[in-house]
């Protein structure tokens, strides 16, 4: 199966993420989308966390019944900071995943990309993928990679958080899995 790896915290997921990660699958021809979140990023914290359990809960809920999204919870059992060679290094070894698997992330972390760990072997261990987040110009990359031609959504995580906070509109930023969960629970409430 041709796999390409989406990690991030999901803090939450939002139809932005899926929407980018259905284009890439769609245009580069992988077989399915591994979600893949967080335990810890090691490049920001986590605002307003319901925790590991409840951004997995989440991720599984949307993928229940799609078999293009696959949740895998590696990071969160891994604990400690969640850094992306080590992700990769189990997933290429897997008997199912069939040649090098794809990294997709935004050009906004595509900027950062060489301080990650090993962004080398990153870079040596998956074929990336970069989409747009918004419509400045891409940043220079000099990896090997392709970038998607993604259309663009103005959502972000950090935003459907904020307006839950405040009680503004975000429900239809969210899948309808996602939205369910949050109400129940009553994450990310001021």
């Amino acid at each position: 199966m041709r796999l390409l790896v989406f990690g991030g915290s999901f803090n939450p997921l939002h139809l932005g993420h899926l929407a980018m990660a259905e284009e890439a699958r769609v245009a580069f021809g992988y077989d399915a989308v591994v979600l893949v979140p967080a335990f810890r990023p090691p490049n920001k914290a986590l605002d307003r966390d319901p925790g590991p359990a409840a951004r997995l809960e989440m991720l599984a809920a949307v993928a229940s019944g799609d078999p293009t999204l696959l949740v895998d919870d590696l990071e969160l059992r891994r604990e400690g900071v969640s850094y992306t060679v080590d992700t990769l290094r189990v997933i290429a070894a897997r008997p199912d995943c069939e040649g090098k698997p794809g990294l997709l992330i935004g050009d906004d972390q595509a900027a950062a990309f060489g301080r990650w760990r090993e962004p080398d072997a990153i870079a040596n261990l998956a074929d990336l993928v970069i989409a747009g987040r918004d419509e400045d110009a891409p940043p220079r990359f000099p990896w090997p990679h392709r970038r998607l031609g993604n259309a663009l959504f103005p959502v972000s995580s950090s935003l459907v958080r904020d307006r839950i906070a405040s009680g503004g509109a975000w429900r239809r930023l969210v899948p309808d899995a996602v939205r369910s969960l949050i109400e129940e629970r009553g994450w990310y409430r001021a």
